[in-house]
């Protein structure tokens, strides 16, 4: 569990690192990668172990028997979340992007609207378009630094034409993991509106201490409409196994999404089927713990050093290892704002327009790396900010 090793990814064929200059315009021999959410550590031993046992065997043909990965999940759910689901409830997807995907084709047609708490994680938007269906962007209220909902401008909002509401739980970017109250209040809105309420809790595990993540499905009356992704790959750096897992529960539901993934000829990677087995875990476990130590010691050190720059206040993150930063207070434009990261302090962040309305005036910085580079993000972040000290 040393999370502190320096791990050279570059030239790897590591999104994060070999595409930043591209895209930021940071190149990667004396810039810092803080964008693409996976992270800088080698995931647990026990995963490795498992890939090791694969690449010993020698033989990557097709997966079969796929109770003890079932088993894993199950056991994870009931131990880690205390939610006890039954294996067959469980679809095995190519990661939860891909499975938001799936969920749209099911249970929507093109032209219908689906429902956003904006700012939120930009892929869910992306996929929506690209099938054509309708983008309706419910904005969360920024409430002193800290996310929340209104209802009752959501439910004005309404046309009748929504199908589908997604949730990010706990949230990305704004790291917010939601009360009981609350999501018994997006399982009321979803009720009145005859939505499919879709869950993606795949920060589920990166609580940070004093917070606990509930599950959507421990609300009462929403297993009718109810669909729940959970992964391996964020919880454990293995996001390029491309494995996540969507759970239904009600059987109608569960007919319409396994006759769509029977459609499109979809079937696991068993590379991503034997890690995700191993990372489910006690050790796996043990491992999640010692992590979420960490990443609050670069949680604390990240918004020391951002808060003490005039007009820049980061989110307090409660869950998630992805920091989101306020920079309104500058008074600065978006571009200004961009440039002074990027040109001057040499780091790659998300755009926070790119997670759509409220997002503007912000960047959000992944924070799962050694903390020696996240000390030097914030040395650079402060001098590139220095004007304003």
């Amino acid at each position: 569990m040393d999370f502190d090793k320096i791990i050279d990814r570059r030239k790897t064929h590591s999104m994060k690192w070999d595409s930043m200059a591209r895209i930021y315009g940071v190149s990667p021999d004396d810039g810092l990668a803080m964008w693409v959410a996976d992270m800088d550590f080698h995931p647990p031993q026990c995963v490795q172990d498992a890939v090791k046992a694969m690449h010993d065997h020698g033989v990557y043909g097709y997966y079969g028997e796929e109770g003890e990965y079932l088993d894993a999940i199950a056991w994870w759910m009931a131990n880690r979340h205390g939610w006890q689901i039954d294996p067959s409830w469980v679809f095995s997807t190519h990661g939860l992007v891909n499975g938001t995907g799936l969920c749209v084709d099911a249970y929507t047609k093109p032209g219908d609207g689906v429902v956003l708490f904006t700012p939120v994680y930009h892929a869910f938007a992306r996929v929506i378009a690209s099938a054509g269906r309708q983008v309706v962007e419910c904005p969360l209220t920024n409430r002193n630094g800290r996310y929340e909902m209104d209802f009752d401008a959501y439910d004005a909002q309404m046309t009748g034409n929504e199908r589908m509401v997604i949730l990010c739980s706990p949230h990305n970017p704004g790291g917010r993991v939601w009360t009981k109250a609350e999501l018994a209040g997006v399982a009321a809105f979803a009720k009145r509106h005859q939505l499919i309420l879709v869950s993606d809790e795949i920060h589920q595990d990166l609580t940070m201490p004093g917070h606990t993540h509930i599950p959507t499905a421990h609300i009462e009356g929403i297993t009718d409409r109810l669909i729940t992704m959970t992964a391996t790959t964020k919880t454990f750096n293995i996001a390029g196994s491309h494995i996540g897992n969507v759970i239904i529960e009600d059987p109608d539901l569960r007919a319409q999404f396994g006759a769509r993934m029977s459609a499109l000829g979809m079937s696991p990677n068993s590379f991503g089927l034997v890690m995700a087995t191993a990372a489910y875990t006690p050790d796996g476990a043990a491992w999640v713990d010692a992590l979420r130590g960490y990443l609050d010691g670069n949680r604390q050190l990240l918004d020391a050093g951002l808060n003490a720059i005039p007009g820049v206040h980061s989110m307090a993150l409660e869950s998630t290892y992805l920091s989101w930063v306020d920079f309104s207070g500058t008074g600065m434009t978006p571009a200004d704002i961009q440039k002074r990261v990027q040109s001057d302090a040499k780091i790659a962040g998300n755009h926070g327009s790119s997670f759509g309305l409220g997002g503007a005036d912000f960047m959000r910085f992944n924070i799962g790396m050694p903390r020696a580079q996240i000390e030097e993000a914030v040395t650079r972040l402060t001098r590139a900010f220095s004007d304003l000290q």
